[in-house]
């Protein structure tokens, strides 16, 4: 059976290679809202984001341990999101919260091109076994088609070769000086006799 061909438009393809970018500008674009709302120079808000953030990276650090590297990875990008929010909201300049947006943004691409190289690893290796199945099904199919077809044409040279004996058989029997006792007592099969014919 054939399986549909799916083509995906480009930018869905390459949707999850932005995500990162998009994730950080988004918590870049937030804190500095919240700093035009009264967050620049709040201590009470950057102890709240400083805690805030020191507690993700503390559950980040207890999932790693637990061996649940996804939920850890989730809990490290939360912590690193508050810490950057904490100072883009904290500070009244735009330069350094744009050079911890950058380097937040280096980060989050570096740990999700690892987890995208392992997904590539497990994409390229079930595709393999698939191929591998067809190509296994392929076989046996044209093994089987192959054993079919002998068996047809065995049946049909078999049928064509027991018409053609009985032919000569009958045709036989109808030449003069034909006795079918001397094939009973050879042991050939008994012949209808002409006699019953009539």
């Amino acid at each position: 059976m054939n399986e549909p061909i799916v083509a995906r438009h480009w930018l869905v393809a390459s949707a999850p290679k932005a995500a990162p970018a998009v994730a950080t500008t988004t918590v870049l674009a937030l804190a500095r809202i919240w700093n035009a709302n009264g967050a620049e120079h709040s201590f009470g808000n950057a102890a709240l984001m400083t805690v805030l953030a020191a507690g993700a990276a503390a559950g980040g650090a207890s999932l790693a341990r637990a061996g649940e590297p996804v939920l850890a990875a989730t809990g490290y990008a939360v912590s690193g999101s508050l810490a950057l929010a904490g100072v883009a909201g904290y500070t009244d300049g735009l330069s350094l919260p744009l050079l911890l947006w950058a380097l937040t943004t280096v980060l989050a691409y570096c740990f999700a091109a690892r987890h995208w190289r392992q997904d590539r690893r497990e994409t390229v290796a079930f595709e393999r076994q698939v191929s591998e199945r067809r190509e296994e099904h392929a076989h046996i199919e044209r093994v089987e088609t192959l054993r079919a077809q002998t068996q047809v044409e065995v049946a049909r040279t078999g049928a064509a070769y027991a018409e053609q004996l009985a032919q000569a058989l009958v045709t036989r029997a109808t030449l003069p000086g034909f006795d079918p006792k001397a094939l009973e007592t050879a042991g050939l099969p008994e012949l209808p006799s002409t006699d019953s014919q009539h």
